[in-house]
């Protein structure tokens, strides 16, 4: 018996059962190979399969060959990718998943590889996302285009698949752009009313529907609801939910949110879990085929809650299945502390854009969780408890070395447990206790309070190859710190220092940004005890590399909060009482201010460098994010 018995109990669609009802939603890879299916999809695929999901829906699959959506998407728009994808199909089945396809269209958002003619769209109105101006497709193009994706879907049943999934939500693509009023502006009969808009999605069910039979899955995903002025609302989608059912589909894949609102369909980290699930559970209420509802459902008890209080029928867990490709079997068997947890920072689709493949914070071995046992057995000690040296002592203990991991301070997970601190950060915590966690099941010696000194390398770890991971320390401006109260904003996070009620923070990067969220009220009513926060920044942008749903959702915060953002800033006189900053040539004076806080960034604290056998990685090496840190780490311990 599980230990989430509603998650885990099977599921009819239409004539099909499926094993349980945790999906796996699509996520793009970037592994496929000029739309072709590869031997890294096929373990990307079978390893979530093999971890126990009850149904995987593919990526994007492109349905024609002009327009590609990623550089590394998959396609299936003619019979020399059917072998491909049979290979795929049977390593998935052979653990009893089921599998369909995503069917696309990218239209207006197209990649713009050299050679793409210009890109459709409903209407001539430039999407958000579109590279170039788009002109409006014609009714021919269309009635083409319903005959190509009922031909991928044939091709998808001649290669064993068991269905395919439409998409229509977000306003993403030639389907979701055409349902949306945001994009959609057509007078002919794909446009005007709902109706119109619907027309083009159920002429592609139509033609599905005829080329593969009635045994064949068809499920859409929509949006519940895009959140979004003008856009389509929860009543317009109960509405064409209906209309779905009417058509045949077998369920409903309800996300939310669009493309043009940022963080609405892929959340935040730190935001709600579960987001789309109360208009799942509204849409639900008015048919009769499953439901299914996607998004931040991180936790297996999430997932156990909305199926047991009826909200919908199938819970979608994707960036968690990437996280861990056994997060289905160690939630069956009730291992759930065994889960590798997933942030949500959403990091693992950043590269897509740029050609790189699927990758994540946590896990920098996505595509499997085999580590190869050593040749040659060696004694190693890690100096650090952060992240990278948890990841180094747990990947070199697993490969077979005798690993002692020592830490100075008392607590392990380094600037981690700092970085967990501002609002909306806590699941940063789950990654400490996970990483503590494996390194006590590995065995591996953990020392902590104990600082290491060259006579202990010289003594007790002379045999020892030595991986440093020392981190590094928060930088400070030694001409500002005249003025009368500074810190760094480190020293705020773990408690050292107590700012006054009018704070100036100098850099405008995640750090100050976060900090500056951390101190500020949770809401600007004016109230005395407020902190009044100042960020100033050098750049003409906060969070310089940063993107994605995170840095929006931050942004937005600081300003509803009433934090003070002052771009192209440059601080340029400081002295005991007075900040004095020069922006757009004119020259400003803050002169009751109370705190100056340093968020300028950090500087590596090497280990004895010196010394032969010793290896640098994480901040201690070069200055990064958790992602450089735990990869760099495992790259290094899978090596020795």
């Amino acid at each position: 018996m599980s230990h989430y018995p509603h998650l885990f109990s099977p599921i009819m669609l239409g004539k099909v059962t499926v094993k349980n009802r945790l999906f796996m939603p699509p996520l793009s890879t970037n592994l496929a190979d000029k739309g072709y299916v590869t031997d890294a999809l096929v373990e990307h695929y079978s390893n979530r399969a093999k971890g126990g999901v009850g149904l995987i829906i593919t990526e994007v699959t492109t349905v024609e060959p002009t327009y590609t959506y990623l550089p590394g998407d998959m396609s299936i728009y003619d019979d020399s990718y059917i072998p491909g994808w049979k290979n795929l199909v049977d390593a998935v089945h052979q653990y009893g998943t089921k599998i369909l396809s995503q069917l696309f269209h990218p239209a207006y958002m197209a990649f713009p590889l050299p050679g793409t003619p210009q890109l459709i769209a409903p209407s001539n109105v430039g999407p958000y996302y579109a590279k170039s101006a788009p002109r409006a497709v014609t009714v021919e193009e269309l009635h083409i285009i319903v005959k190509q994706f009922g031909e991928a879907a044939h091709r998808f049943l001649q290669a064993g698949g068991d269905g395919v999934e439409i998409q229509a939500a977000h306003a993403h693509g030639l389907l979701g752009g055409f349902l949306t009023p945001l994009y959609n502006k057509r007078t002919d009969e794909y446009g005007g009313d709902l109706d119109g808009r619907l027309r083009l999605t159920l002429e592609v069910i139509r033609e599905i529907r005829k080329k593969c039979g009635d045994d064949f899955l068809i499920d859409v995903r929509i949006s519940g609801d895009e959140y979004s002025d003008g856009g389509l609302t929860l009543r317009d989608m109960i509405y064409v939910s209906k209309q779905l059912e009417a058509s045949g589909v077998n369920f409903i894949h309800v996300s939310g949110g669009n493309t043009i609102k940022r963080g609405s369909s892929m959340p935040a980290p730190g935001t709600s879990p579960a987001p789309h699930a109360h208009a799942a559970k509204t849409i639900r209420e008015h048919i009769h085929i499953p439901v299914s509802t996607v998004a931040r459902i991180n936790e297996p008890w999430v997932a156990e809650e909305i199926i047991a209080n009826g909200e919908a029928d199938i819970c979608m867990i994707g960036r968690p299945n990437l996280c861990d490709s056994e997060f289905a079997n160690k939630a069956y068997s009730g291992r759930t502390e065994d889960i590798r947890p997933c942030i949500g920072c959403g990091r693992c689709l950043t590269g897509i854009m740029f050609g790189k493949p699927i990758s994540c914070t946590v896990n920098p071995s996505v595509q499997s969780d085999q580590i190869e046992e050593a040749e040659e057995k060696k004694k190693i000690l890690v100096i650090g408890g952060g992240p990278a040296g948890m990841e180094a002592a747990y990947v070199a203990k697993k490969r077979g070395h005798t690993v002692i991991l020592c830490e100075k301070e008392e607590e392990l997970g380094g600037l981690l447990r700092l970085a967990a601190v501002p609002i909306g950060k806590q699941e940063l915590c789950k990654v400490i206790k996970f990483m503590i966690r494996r390194l006590e099941q590995a065995g591996v010696e953990i020392r902590k309070g104990c600082e290491v000194t060259e006579a202990m390398l010289q003594g007790e770890f002379k045999d020892f190859e030595v991986i440093g991971t020392s981190g590094a320390r928060a930088k400070k401006i030694e001409a500002f710190c005249c003025f009368k109260q500074t810190m760094t904003a480190d020293d705020i996070l773990s408690g050292k220092g107590f700012p006054g009620r009018k704070i100036v923070i100098l850099g405008g990067g995640s750090v100050g940004c976060e900090t500056a969220d951390y101190l500020a009220p949770l809401i600007d009513d004016m109230f005395p005890a407020n902190r009044d926060v100042t960020i100033l920044e050098m750049t003409n942008t906060l969070m310089a590399g940063e993107g994605g749903a995170a840095k929006s959702v931050l942004t937005q915060r600081l300003m509803k909060k009433g934090v003070k953002i002052e771009l192209n800033s440059t601080v340029t006189k400081v002295d005991k009482t007075t900040i004095t900053y020069c922006k757009d040539g004119k020259e400003y004076c803050i002169q009751d201010a109370d705190t100056l806080v340093f968020a300028v960034g950090y500087e590596p604290m090497p280990v004895a460098k010196n010394m032969e056998h010793v290896h640098q990685i994480g901040d201690c090496d070069k200055v990064g994010n958790l992602k450089d840190s735990i990869t760099s780490a495992y790259a290094l311990a899978s090596t020795l």
